[in-house]
């Protein structure tokens, strides 16, 4: 937003879900920390991607942290409610998602 304004000049949306029989049922999940490296690089690259597209902003911006829960979960006290920080007319330009392929190279396997 600008912090000037606070008008919303950008909006990025992070959809995190849970694994349902890990929070339900205790199933343990294992991952290799290189496995969660390789995860969060990938979605930084992409990113990294839509930054190429975006418009630069001349001004001081500020930025908020939205966090959509589901009504029956416990959120900290020091959260407040907040509007949903909206965009009039967007110009939609790229979706990131976490789904990355690649070409595993002889170097990436151990």
């Amino acid at each position: 937003m600008s912090k000037a304004t606070s008008e919303v000049l950008e909006r990025w949306n992070f959809s995190i879900e849970t694994d349902a029989e890990v929070v339900e049922k205790g199933v343990i999940r294992e991952k290799s920390d290189k496995e969660i490296m390789r995860e969060i690089q990938a979605i930084m690259r992409q990113i990294a991607s839509s930054i190429t597209y975006l418009p630069c902003f001349d001004e001081q911006c500020v930025f908020d942290v939205l966090a959509y829960t589901d009504t029956d979960v416990a959120v900290p006290f020091t959260w407040i409610e907040s509007d949903a920080k909206l965009i009039k007319n967007p110009q939609m330009i790229h979706k990131v998602d976490t789904m990355v392929s690649y070409k595993v190279d002889e170097w990436d396997e151990e």
